[in-house]
């Protein structure tokens, strides 16, 4: 890619303020998680939203899918959902002028540039899976036909608390290809006195598309040429790496983590930090990019113990902790 000019840079910031704008026309508050839907989107990787069923996560999702040119599908997760469900299916159909019989494929709903995988934790894990090869490949295989996906391609899940009846947790593979796991919370005051005023009068204004699939692609690659010191990537490197009990050198890691974030959590994280920067106009990532972003990146990839579970121990415990523990060594 050619060196991208001050108006490209501009032009793609401007664009992906338009998008929040739109996106605030229906939701109240909430900033922090649409900024981290944006950078999901920015960095080419797909989105976790975990919250109590109310919080607005499906029309979140909604409303950003109708702010961007891009086809949309909506699959709805249910205990009898099958995978053909998801991917699609052959079905026999007579050819009219020979007379021959011959199977065709029907693609599924995840023949689309956004999909909205709605309460994925209430199917069970061998639909889950179906999802696996085009989060990470970009493709779907099916009887022994490979099926292109077109890009830009986002899978934006939502799931109800583990905790809930009726929920599957999903498999550690799987979480892992969600770019960023997001936590929903309940709104503040104010804004829930302004979600109520909103949403009981007349109908509110309507979403408008503000930009293109090809912007999109524009700004994914726009992303990669977003500078980052050596010592941010050490920095990085060293928080991953910490996060690993048995090999790491805290006391408070070994004690509470069974399993820490591996190589991918490190690139997910640089690659975010980028995005968020350029969401912020700026062309260089900080420190304090990294801090925002450490949390959704490795809530889902450290996997707490028996004892971390039992006490209230939680990945942002320890994230918080690293994050406060370990020096940002500025190089010479």
């Amino acid at each position: 890619m050619n060196q991208p000019t001050e108006q490209s840079v501009q032009e793609i910031i401007a664009s992906l303020n338009n998008l929040k704008k739109e996106i605030t026309k229906v939701i109240v508050g909430q900033e922090e998680i649409i900024d981290q839907l944006l950078i999901t989107f920015l960095a080419g990787g797909h989105a976790l939203l975990e919250g109590v069923p109310g919080l607005a996560k499906t029309l979140m999702i909604r409303s950003l899918s109708e702010a961007i040119d891009l086809r949309f599908r909506r699959i709805q997760f249910t205990p009898d959902l099958m995978p053909s469900d998801i991917i699609g299916t052959e079905v026999l159909e007579e050819d009219h002028t020979t007379g021959k019989r011959i199977f065709k494929f029907n693609k599924g709903p995840v023949f689309a540039n956004i999909i909205l995988a709605d309460e994925i934790n209430r199917t069970s894990p061998k639909t889950q899976a179906a999802l696996l090869e085009a989060m990470q490949e970009f493709e779907v295989t099916y009887a022994g036909v490979t099926y292109p996906l077109e890009r830009p391609f986002f899978i934006l899940a939502t799931q109800n608390p583990i905790e809930q009846a009726g929920t599957f947790p999903l498999p550690e593979a799987q979480l892992d290809r969600f770019l960023l796991y997001i936590k929903v919370s309940y709104p503040t005051a104010e804004e829930e006195k302004s979600i109520l005023e909103n949403t009981t009068g007349k109908r509110g204004e309507a979403i408008h598309k503000v930009i293109e699939g090809n912007k999109i692609l524009e700004a994914q690659k726009l992303v990669r040429e977003v500078h980052i010191n050596k010592d941010l990537i050490e920095w990085v490197s060293n928080l991953v790496r910490a996060t690993r009990a048995g090999t790491s050198e805290m006391k408070y890691v070994n004690d509470w983590v069974r399993w820490g974030a591996g190589p991918r959590a490190g690139q997910a994280m640089i690659l975010t930090a980028k995005a968020r920067a350029l969401l912020s106009g700026r062309f260089a990532v900080t420190q304090d990019d990294i801090r925002h972003i450490a949390y959704p990146v490795l809530r889902h990839r450290i996997l707490m113990n028996f004892k971390a579970e039992s006490e209230g121990i939680t990945s942002d415990s320890v994230t918080k902790h690293l994050l406060s523990t370990i020096e940002l060594k500025k190089a010479l």
